[in-house]
């Protein structure tokens, strides 16, 4: 598992700067402690993965967070969208040497350390997986070499970003792992009891 890199894009949780579409809804303050809660799912079910993990602040590297420096090396994300951001990070790891990469966000509270799993075994007989998101974009992607087309001309948080970007792998083997639900609007949460305290003050 030396070869394997994981990657983790995560925005410094600042008031008023993430989850701003779940904010509309639920205050600024609330969608802070959100993602902090999601932060922390993120850490709890990628710290004991056997894989070297870089994480990608969106503004500046935190020293003292909980992203453990012994568990994580910490880097800032390059790049004017998305699709760069994530495609200069995958180039990183090629670079180093990497033969599998795989790649998530920060605030998927579905996700298991199983699916990462799951993902970095696929790569040994495709040539990408890809984690489907319900709202038509995708939660994790994962290559062995950098395809640049799959990072351009999308309309990132759109919901063709998935079928586009599997056009994109026409031609090439593809894993696809179980679809599964991002944290964006206050519908995504309103139901599920791990958030119920961050929604007390919500009136339906």
């Amino acid at each position: 598992m030396k070869n394997n890199l994981l990657i983790i894009l995560t925005r410094n949780p600042e008031l008023g700067k993430c989850k701003t579409r779940l904010a509309a809804k639920v205050g600024d303050e609330s969608a802070l402690e959100i993602y902090k809660f999601l932060l922390e799912h993120t850490v709890s079910v990628t710290k004991d993965l056997n894989t070297t993990k870089w994480v990608f602040y969106s503004e500046k590297v935190e020293d003292n967070d909980m992203w453990d420096p012994t568990v994580y090396e910490k880097r800032v994300q390059v790049g004017q969208d998305l699709g760069e951001r994530m495609m200069n990070a995958f180039k990183n790891g090629l670079d180093a040497g990497f033969a599998k990469i795989v790649i998530i966000g920060s605030d998927m509270y579905d996700l298991r350390q199983q699916d990462i799993e799951e993902a970095f075994e696929s790569l040994a007989h495709h040539d990408f997986v890809v984690g489907p998101a319900v709202d038509g974009g995708y939660y994790l992607l994962g290559m062995k070499s950098l395809k640049p087309e799959l990072f351009m001309n999308k309309s990132w948080g759109g919901d063709r970003v998935l079928s586009n970007t599997l056009k994109d792998m026409n031609g090439h083997m593809v894993h696809l792992l179980s679809e599964k639900n991002d944290v964006d609007f206050y519908e995504d949460i309103k139901d599920i009891e791990a958030f119920q305290p961050f929604l007390k003050h919500i009136k339906e």
